[in-house]
């Protein structure tokens, strides 16, 4: 562990090495990609205008998030690795299936957006347990906030949906 003391208190803190910080990132940006890729699959398998314009809006959200983490693993002395996680390309390659099979419903596209939402404040919640440098802390801390947004925006528009089906 590295410490520092903060010369306004006096106090010391404890965050962890460089090479862990980047581990957290590089776990964050595949995250991230996964739902911006996630995010994206969805818009091109549902009918409804306003989940289309929904869907992309989030996948760009994500995609500037994944820019943001990637200059923070460069600046951590990381290399930046290319694409998701197998799990998130498992999620995209089952939101086509059931585009294909005709469960492309907007229900459907919702409650797979929310599992994935739900996976990424999952880790936002991780990440934000570690001691982190500050500057990085305060860029998770923006992005966690950002998946609690989406993740509760998805959960009310399934919603309104499942009462509509009622």
């Amino acid at each position: 562990m590295t410490s520092y003391t903060h010369t306004t208190t006096g106090t010391t803190t404890s965050v962890i090495p460089n090479d862990q910080v980047v581990d957290v990132l590089d776990d964050l940006l595949e995250n991230t990609r996964d739902g911006e890729y996630g995010f994206r699959a969805c818009a091109e398998e549902v009918d409804s205008a306003q989940l289309k314009q929904v869907f992309r809006e989030r996948a760009g959200q994500c995609a500037s998030a994944a820019s943001e983490l990637a200059g923070l693993i460069r600046q951590y002395g990381g290399e930046v690795d290319d694409g998701g996680t197998v799990a998130g390309a498992m999620h995209r390659g089952w939101v086509h299936v059931k585009g294909k099979v005709g469960a492309d419903s907007p229900l459907s596209m919702l409650e797979e957006c929310e599992r994935g939402e739900d996976a990424a404040v999952a880790r936002y919640r991780k990440a934000l347990k570690q001691e982190l440098p500050a500057d990085v802390r305060a860029v998770v801390q923006r992005q966690a906030d950002g998946a609690q947004r989406n993740h509760d925006q998805i959960k009310s528009l399934r919603d309104q949906m499942r009462s509509a089906k009622a």
